[in-house]
């Protein structure tokens, strides 16, 4: 299947949505279930815990959940798992015409292809694996 047309969702429960949310690393967005970001908040919590005798650990933390939970939207997907990325989301995450959906875990990765090739933190194997979804699509 390739990675440019659809991929599987798997539900934590009985929403069909998805929240989408700009990368804390990558130039890209991030996506997971609903219940996946109460997961995101107790991790943010425990970061807080861990830090919390250093001197900007409350900005830090403020910071933390303004880019996980301010900066993302919740979108309803089909039976087939297509989901509408909306305008704002494709801005942050400079989604064109071409979406790369990669796995990562517990949540996926929705890029730019060209800007994954780009990027010198992606490894090179995941760059051919990029260009050869780009040649299956006619446009490498």
């Amino acid at each position: 299947m390739p990675a440019f047309l659809r991929t599987v969702i798997e539900r934590r429960g009985d929403a069909r949505t998805i929240v989408l949310a700009k990368h804390e690393t990558f130039p890209c967005l991030s996506a997971y279930d609903p219940a996946y970001a109460a997961l995101k908040h107790q991790k943010i919590e425990r970061l807080l815990e861990k830090n919390e005798q250093l001197p900007d650990a409350q900005l830090a933390y403020q910071q933390n959940n303004l880019m996980a939970f301010a900066i993302s939207e919740e979108v309803p997907y089909d039976s087939t798992g297509r989901i509408l990325v909306p305008t704002m989301m494709r801005r942050k995450g400079g989604i064109a015409d071409l979406a790369l959906f990669l796995g990562v875990g517990e949540t996926f990765q929705i890029w730019n292809p060209l800007t994954l090739l780009e990027d010198d933190r992606i490894p090179e194997d995941l760059k051919d694996v990029c260009r050869y979804r780009l040649e299956e699509r006619g446009l490498a």
